[in-house]
């Protein structure tokens, strides 16, 4: 247990990545991380995409970087985007959505891979070329953008953690 705890004591977002891609099974491993996360009554909201074919990468990299308003790559340069949608009709989506995030990125880390949530998911998949991209896909559903977890080897040092603030937690006895 002192491992896993460990793990999530020393992941960090990382914001540099290396172009090498993934190894499917590294990748498989994480993705499996994922779908075990914890969904209101189980009934597991949401889905993943995998993404590893650069041009529909670099898709979603220009249409996040249009919504934050800038021209560089909002994903850093990771050549695997993990997106995470989830269905509307649960009233616990959002919460089931970022469960599913909070595992792969652990799972990610674990594995020794470098992962980012990456946010404006909502947005993208709210606009028609979004809505147009998931279709597509064969994707149908009243899906919402949770995030997008970017993953890849990490390109430098891993960032140090910041100090824990004083007032994280309260007890009360």
């Amino acid at each position: 247990m002192e491992t896993i705890i460990n793990n999530m004591i020393t992941r960090r977002s990382i914001r540099k990545y290396k172009s090498d891609m993934i190894p499917k099974e590294t990748l498989d491993t994480i993705l499996k991380a994922g779908t075990y996360a914890a969904t209101g009554m189980g009934k597991q909201s949401p889905i993943i995409i995998a993404v590893t074919n650069k041009e529909l990468r670099d898709k979603l990299s220009a249409m996040n970087a249009k919504i934050m308003g800038t021209d560089s790559d909002p994903f850093y340069g990771a050549p695997v985007v993990l997106i995470v949608l989830a269905n509307k009709e649960r009233p616990t989506y959002t919460y089931d959505g970022s469960l599913v995030m909070g595992n792969l990125m652990n799972a990610a880390h674990a594995c020794g891979i470098g992962s980012c949530w990456i946010h404006r998911a909502k947005e993208e998949f709210e606009s028609e070329e979004g809505k147009e991209l998931l279709k597509s896909l064969g994707i149908e559903g009243d899906y919402e953008g949770i995030g997008h977890c970017v993953l890849g080897y990490i390109d430098g040092e891993e960032p140090e953690a910041a100090p824990r603030k004083d007032s994280y937690v309260f007890y009360v006895e």
